[in-house]
């Protein structure tokens, strides 16, 4: 009997050790999840916060200028959103592929996918450049609605135009960097272009100060050297990335001997064009979306132009913390697929969202707490200050709501559910987001700041079909069986 106790005892403790064994493990497994994403999404919010601080710096350094200078390069900046935005989706569709074949070990896969991405980005730099080049003086003066507030449209046009001319050198070296970064970042590897952005931030900063007040023997080039310091730190930075990775070829084996040839089957091109173009269409049409709700509000008068840029100077260096949340959960749940391991990449969407939503919050109490200071550090009217303070307090009100969103279309494409997010964010942001906008601008009195408030709230319907669409696991995908 004491035998049987001290077994039955001895099983009952041995349940009870592997029940908390297999607590601390899942705890452990949910913390790594954190980890992991923080691991990756870390270096993309320095990288790309850095680069948006250069922006808030050019920003400021031009708007000392004066206002038509800053709505110049302010609506130029939005116009040049686009072709980045086309690049990012561009390289987004392979680089699904390009995860999910790390996922698997497949380094043929993976190198024809870095093949297509050249292919890709190529096109899509003729054909911006070629845009840019014959319709940009019309790109601009779409923005340009009479002398508001005492705003010169005639020279706001043409420091636009300067602006746009240099500006467009600097589209190659940009997009060529995209290609490496993102790979880099399919393997798990996002330090280096963390790297090279920060060289690019200092070469900006140095030259923006030299070139736009002509400093220690520089000319004094105004906006024209704001976009030379620009196009410097794009070489800069595609230099870094570029000869570094290569100079790590042992690390990076996926990447060996990718030049050796250009051409990619057909079939495969197929495929991954198939499932790509999407995205590409989706980012296109999304960020030539959000230039015409721009051209909307502009209907309200170029003060709102200004206001805006301000808003979004000091607004987009936050919002990359939650941009790069909605990356890295892409890349964990395309790895994750291509691994077919579903359950974790289910766990660590549904996760990772409610997480980047929560850090939101903390991003929106800062943005609120100073957008009374930071308008004031622009050399402009009150008015222009008043609308930039407020754009920035709405703005950030929408943080929480635009993280959860981001990893709810991050989680969505990782899986190559590229036609749902198509119409779940462009032809929502044109059918509703842009029409909301331009009826309420073109045939309504109403202030332009309860009309921005209007079309951020329709961000909502996206929320609540894009969470029922990753609960019922539509996504759960592995593309490379």
């Amino acid at each position: 009997m004491k035998i049987k106790a001290r077994g039955i005892s001895s099983r009952l403790l041995y349940g009870k050790l592997k029940r908390r064994k297999d607590k601390k493990m899942m705890k452990s497994n949910g913390n790594s999840v954190y980890k992991k994403a923080m691991t990756l999404a870390v270096p993309m919010m320095i990288q790309n916060g850095i680069t948006n601080a250069v922006g808030l710096v050019d920003n400021l350094m031009v708007g000392s200028l004066g206002t038509e200078d800053m709505t110049a390069v302010s609506i130029v900046s939005q116009l040049v959103f686009v072709f980045f935005l086309a690049v990012f989706g561009g390289l987004s569709g392979p680089g699904i592929y390009g995860a999910q074949y790390f996922g698997q070990g497949n380094k043929k896969g993976y190198q024809n996918v870095f093949r297509l991405k050249i292919w890709i980005t190529a096109a899509i730099t003729i054909c911006g450049l070629i845009a840019f080049v014959f319709g940009g003086e019309k790109m601009i003066g779409l923005y340009l609605h009479g002398n508001d507030g005492g705003i010169d449209s005639a020279k706001t046009l043409k420091y636009g135009l300067d602006y746009l001319h240099i500006m467009l050198i600097g589209l190659v070296p940009f997009a060529f960097t995209q290609i490496y970064a993102g790979s880099l970042r399919e393997m798990g590897e996002s330090v280096k272009p963390m790297v090279g952005g920060i060289a690019s931030v200092v070469v900006d900063i140095v030259f923006n100060y030299l070139l736009i007040y002509g400093k220690f023997g520089f000319p004094r080039l105004e906006v024209e050297g704001a976009a030379i310091a620009t196009v410097l730190a794009r070489f800069v930075e595609m230099l870094v990335v570029v000869a570094w990775t290569h100079l790590s070829l042992k690390k990076y084996e996926f990447l060996r001997g990718v030049y050796r040839t250009l051409k990619i089957s057909i079939s495969e091109v197929k495929v991954i064009i198939i499932k790509g173009l999407p995205i590409f269409l989706n980012e296109f049409f999304w960020s030539g979306g959000m230039a015409a709700m721009t051209q909307c509000y502009s209907m309200k008068g170029l003060q709102v132009i200004a206001g805006l840029n301000i808003s979004n100077a000091i607004c987009n260096l936050l919002n990359v913390v939650f941009v790069a949340m909605g990356n890295a959960v892409g890349i964990i749940s395309g790895q994750y697929l291509g691994a077919s391991k579903f359950d974790e990449a289910k766990k660590a969407s549904n996760k990772l969202m409610w997480f980047t939503a929560g850090i939101c919050v903390f991003l929106t109490a800062i943005l609120v707490a100073c957008s009374g200071f930071f308008p004031k550090l622009y050399d402009t009217s009150e008015e222009v200050r008043r609308l930039g303070q407020w754009f920035i307090i709405i703005t950030a009100s929408f943080f929480p709501l635009q993280g959860f969103l981001n990893v709810l279309y991050f989680t969505l494409r990782s899986g190559g559910k590229t036609i749902i997010t198509f119409l779940f964010d462009s032809i929502f942001t044109w059918v509703v987001s842009v029409s909301i906008a331009f009826i309420l601008c073109k045939f309504t009195a109403l202030p332009v700041l309860t009309i921005y408030v209007i079309v951020q709230s329709a961000d909502v319907i996206k929320v609540i079909l894009g969470y029922i669409l990753v609960k019922k696991g539509v996504w759960i995908t592995n593309l490379v069986v």
